[in-house]
């Protein structure tokens, strides 16, 4: 038996590769870990966590608003972006220190630089070569931008984590939950924001109704959502009040903002690992092959999260790690299934799903029942604001089994954990309607909804 360095080396010390680690080292493994930029990946560092803090800030202008209806009254306020970033950096480093002890914690070796492949057991890292017995890719993502002239003038998700300030005018370009989730960042801070999306429709891959929903919220809220757009040109400009950028768009019309955001995907992070020279099949986009068990077309070289092609969540590359690290080394011949794994969208309302849409539904089972409700949250009554809530319920009628939860509306992260858990059991529409619901929430509508919704075409024949 040839005798390596090292059992198990992970490329990547994001939240996947991170939990892989641990476990593998739980189960007795020598492991060791190379990072080159920060601890906790994307989610850690210019994703989730800081996203949804920024989310926090915007609500608070509703918040302010929405207090005078009941009966409160709010003082002159002021907002200060730097506070906002600072805080939340000191955050993130704070989270980047739990990574780091936790691997540490775990007999993890740190290597504080890159790693990359020179055989399918060896590896430059840094100045060293070190060999591994087996080896885990989980370098995730990085945001993608179309060539465009002036593509030099652009930012996308990564920097406006740390913009020195909040812009006033804002074009967000893209029509993925990024876009949706910045659009509704920047408008709460007080930003003037124009969001434009190359498609019909926002939100690819959501339910139908949702994305119809939650385009309306938008333009309700004053968001200029713009749908069939594209930018042709985009022109730094110099003025007495500082630098501006003048984008020529497709529909002939410019827009004059003092930020253009590209929101437009990411793509994975396979470039310079030397996946190519050993052989790793990757697929047109970059990402890594995997097969059931996440190894790749080399033996003993495995990948997970973002950097695959499969469902692109943190926590769905936290599981990925888990169960490989235990199918490596704890002896357990441990499976995951990519069914009803829930996600969320922190939109301003934000979006909570889990399941089938109905396109998909109707694609795999044929005839489908829907369920649908929309209404004016409770609190609204008398805060005076014209948010809707928007529920929705996807039914096989042959096993009465629920296929899809959809949610635009407050909380609805929250609220569509606890069904996923539900869909993943199997529940049925009977005892979904069997279920006592919490009055009064808006989740209890999701136990209460008894008419099944029937378009008027169908009505009529």
């Amino acid at each position: 038996m040839p005798t390596y360095d090292y059992d198990l080396f992970v490329i990547g010390a994001g939240s996947g590769g991170v939990r892989a680690a641990r476990i593998a080292a739980k189960h007795g493994a020598r492991v060791a870990i190379a990072e080159e930029r920060y601890f906790g990946g994307t989610c850690v560092n210019v994703g989730c966590i800081p996203k949804k803090l920024l989310v926090y800030a915007a609500h608070c202008r509703d918040e302010f608003e929405d207090a005078a209806g009941f009966g409160w009254t709010v003082g002159p306020r002021t907002f200060a972006w730097p506070q906002l970033i600072a805080n939340k950096n000191n955050e993130i480093a704070r989270l980047n220190g739990v990574y780091e002890r936790l691997l540490k914690n775990a007999g993890v070796t740190i290597f504080k630089t890159r790693a990359t492949l020179r055989d399918r057991h060896t590896l430059a890292v840094g100045d060293k070569t070190v060999t591994a017995g087996k080896v885990l890719i989980a370098t995730g993502g990085w945001p993608s931008v179309p060539t465009v002239p002036g593509k030099e003038h652009i930012v996308t998700s990564n920097e406006a984590f740390f913009l020195p300030d909040v812009p006033k005018r804002v074009l967000i370009v893209g029509g993925g939950y990024i876009a949706v989730e910045f659009a509704g960042i920047f408008h709460g801070l007080g930003a003037r924001v124009t969001q434009i999306y190359r498609g019909a429709l926002f939100l690819r891959g959501f339910d139908e109704d949702i994305r119809r929903h939650m385009a309306e919220e938008c333009l309700c809220r004053g968001i200029d959502l713009r749908f069939n757009v594209d930018v042709v040109e985009i022109e730094k400009r110099r003025g007495a009040a500082g630098t501006s950028f003048a984008v020529d768009l497709s529909d002939k019309s410019t827009a004059e903002v003092d930020l253009v955001l590209y929101a437009t995907g990411r793509v994975p992070s396979t470039k310079g690992l030397g996946l190519e020279a050993v052989g790793v099949a990757l697929a047109p986009s970059g990402a890594v092959i995997v097969d059931e068990g996440w190894e790749t077309s080399v033996p003993d070289i495995y990948a997970i999260g973002d950097v695959t092609d499969r469902i692109k969540l943190t926590p769905v590359a936290i599981n990925e790690g888990h169960v490989l690290a235990d199918r490596l080394f704890g002896r357990a011949n441990r499976h995951m299934s990519y069914e009803h794994v829930p996600s969320a969208v922190f939109s301003i309302p934000p979006i909570g799903t889990v399941g089938l849409t109905e396109a998909q539904a109707r694609a795999r089972f044929g005839e489908v029942h829907v369920y649908k409700s929309s209404f004016r949250p409770l609190k609204h009554t008398l805060s005076g604001r014209n948010e809707q809530t928007f529920l929705k319920l996807v039914v096989d009628p042959k096993t009465d089994v629920v296929l899809g939860v959809h949610m635009v509306g407050a909380e609805a992260g929250e609220i569509v954990q606890g069904f996923a858990v539900a869909l993943k059991c199997g529940a049925t529409k009977a005892q979904f309607d069997a279920t006592v619901g919490i009055h009064p929430t808006a989740a209890e509508e999701f136990v209460t909804m008894r008419e099944r919704y029937v378009p008027r075409t169908d009505a009529a024949e």
